[in-house]
């Protein structure tokens, strides 16, 4: 994320303080507030399945000295997404475990997914006091602190709808893989976790060298514009409400 504002800026676009705070900031809040809680989603719905090794363990928590994973903080802060260290569960007793992790591992995205929404709410709220404040958001010039507020709010969700897609692409040892494995013969299953090193190895270095940087925007974007769409409606003053102006 701080990486493409400063890369906005040295294109000709123009390096404005405040938006690199904006970045930074959002940047912290995911780091700090919304990787612990997509680790602790995990962590609670395992218990709900019976599993109770993240808590043993003190990882059923949203203590952010838990879950921060250095590298994975890092690459969030510079290009948007990256990781937590991951919540270890345990599902072999259960009489499904592969639907059963399905669910547990479903629990993060979801929790990131969820925050974009508040965030588009929250984005949503601020226009509804002040239309022009979008101006900023779009390109324009700021027109107060309130313009500010709404980039803030923007990155939050943009990084948070980023997680979400981040993680349910099905390679391991993202969450999308343990989702697609609940519905894959347990001999490719097994395969598939007899040789996670190595893929995850793979992955780290496709990531490295951008593989997924435009899928990545494309789905951001789109996911990003619908939800904001979508919590306009309850707005009348939102210029993301269809009815805006009518």
């Amino acid at each position: 994320m701080l990486l493409s504002v400063l890369s906005n800026a040295f294109s000709g676009q123009g390096l404005d303080l405040m938006s690199v705070i904006a970045s930074i900031l959002a940047s912290l809040l995911v780091i700090f507030v919304m990787l612990p809680f997509h680790e602790f989603a995990h962590a609670t719905v395992a218990g709900w399945f019976g599993d109770k090794t993240a808590k043993m363990l003190g990882r059923q928590t949203l203590n952010p000295l838990k879950h921060i994973d250095y590298v994975g903080a890092f690459l969030l802060l510079l290009v948007g997404f990256g990781w937590a260290k991951p919540v270890p569960v345990n599902l072999d007793h259960r009489k499904n475990p592969k639907g059963a992790m399905a669910v547990v591992a479903l629990a993060g995205p979801l929790a990131n997914l969820l925050a974009g929404i508040v965030g588009g709410l929250l984005i949503n709220l601020v226009l509804e006091v002040d239309p022009t404040a979008v101006l900023f958001l779009l390109g324009g010039k700021s027109v107060g602190i309130l313009s500010y507020i709404v980039l803030f709010l923007y990155y939050f969700m943009a990084i948070n709808i980023s997680l979400a897609v981040f993680n349910l692409i099905p390679i391991p040892p993202l969450d999308g893989s343990k989702i697609l494995m609940a519905f894959l013969p347990n001999k490719i299953c097994y395969q598939i976790q007899r040789n996670e090193a190595m893929i995850s190895m793979i992955l780290m270095i496709a990531i490295a060298f951008g593989a997924f940087s435009g899928p990545l925007s494309v789905a951001q974007r789109w996911l990003t514009s619908g939800i904001l769409n979508l919590t306009a409606l309850p707005f009348s003053g939102s210029p993301f409400n269809p009815n805006f102006g009518l």
